[in-house]
């Protein structure tokens, strides 16, 4: 099942709206009929009580109309016709108006899925959306991709609301299953990021992408425990992180070394004044040296392998190269006109 980001208004918010609004009806008409009571006969001829207006009232807008009570002044009739018609048609409406929204939201519901379906592509599919999966929605967004190119694939309904509420649309599903991979149009994707709970899962959801792709969809997954990689990367994963690994190595440096890791919390989180970024040699850069550039150059990526300043091939920018630099991710200042 395809969720869509979450609308603003809540059904609960709309149906007490509705409930307010077809009870101050109500009363309104109430106290219409009961002011202008000597207008009306009953066939008891007793007279208009306030049980009776509301019993009027209610059978009138209802569109049952028992008859036993009937406007008999011409004051009362013109009140029926200026007011009481008016107000059958739009109690009528409240009454249904909830059944409508739900017909006119299945409707808008199914539009939104044919466009999305004959739109997606080179999108970006996360499997999990956990505390890796939201983290790495996060760094997609920070480096200018956009929201309606990520799609989550989660089976929790709670990080389903989650990521509907952070506008992405998600699925609800395993994505261990071919199915699922299916109605994420896999085959499509520019890439797959697998962010679940388990190694195991990991490396299913690999196997299942690798499968229906032919291995041409870049794959990244993350592992808790070093061993796995090596298995994670045979199933068809082209990166691996290992979040235990890294994780100890932060440990280790902030005991040795704690000011590096003031440097990597810095590099890894936006807007705190460094971060890492990529981008394709300028014509005007061939030939130079990555040192001679005004941003600070710290690898170069020649034709999918990494290259740094300190290998003698790195010496020289060439045609097709991707600049790997640190870029000043402060927040700038407001220009005064």
């Amino acid at each position: 099942m395809i969720h869509f980001p979450a609308q603003r208004r809540s059904p609960l918010s709309a149906l007490s709206l509705r409930l307010v609004a077809a009870l101050a009806l109500v009363f309104a008409t109430v106290a219409v009929v009961y002011l202008d009571r000597d207008g009306y006969r009953d066939v008891n001829e007793d007279g208009l009580t306030l049980l009776d207006s509301f019993y009027y009232a209610v059978v009138t807008l209802s569109t049952t109309g028992y008859g036993d009570i009937t406007p008999v002044s011409h004051s009362a009739r013109l009140v029926n016709v200026l007011y009481i018609t008016p107000a059958r048609v739009i109690f009528l409406i409240i009454l249904v108006g909830t059944t409508l929204e739900v017909l006119t939201e299945q409707y808008r519901t199914g539009r939104r899925l044919t466009r999305w379906r004959k739109t997606v592509k080179d999108h970006v599919i996360i499997c999990g959306y956990g505390t890796k999966g939201r983290s790495a929605v996060s760094a997609l967004l920070e480096n200018g991709l956009d929201k309606s190119r990520i799609l989550v694939v989660e089976r929790s309904s709670t990080a389903l609301r989650q990521a509907t509420a952070a506008g992405l649309v998600a699925i609800e599903g395993s994505a261990t299953r071919s199915a699922t991979l299916n109605e994420a149009h896999v085959k499509n994707a520019k890439a797959v990021i697998i962010a679940t709970d388990s190694d195991d899962a990991s490396v299913l959801v690999a196997l299942t992408v690798r499968q229906l792709t032919a291995g041409q969809v870049r794959i990244i997954a993350a592992a808790r425990e070093a061993e796995n990689a090596p298995l994670l990367k045979q199933s068809g994963a082209h990166h691996v992180i290992v979040s235990s690994a890294t994780a100890g190595r932060l440990l280790g440096l902030s005991t040795s070394a704690p000011p590096l890791i003031d440097v990597v919390e810095d590099l890894l989180t936006p807007g705190q004044g460094m971060a890492l970024a990529m981008r394709s040699a300028e014509r005007n850069e061939v030939g130079r040296s990555p040192r001679e550039l005004d941003c600070l150059v710290i690898a170069l990526v020649r034709r999918g392998r990494v290259i740094t300043l300190t290998d003698p091939a790195g010496a020289e920018i060439e045609t097709g190269d991707m600049l790997v630099y640190v870029r000043d991710d402060r927040p700038q200042p407001a220009t005064v006109a």
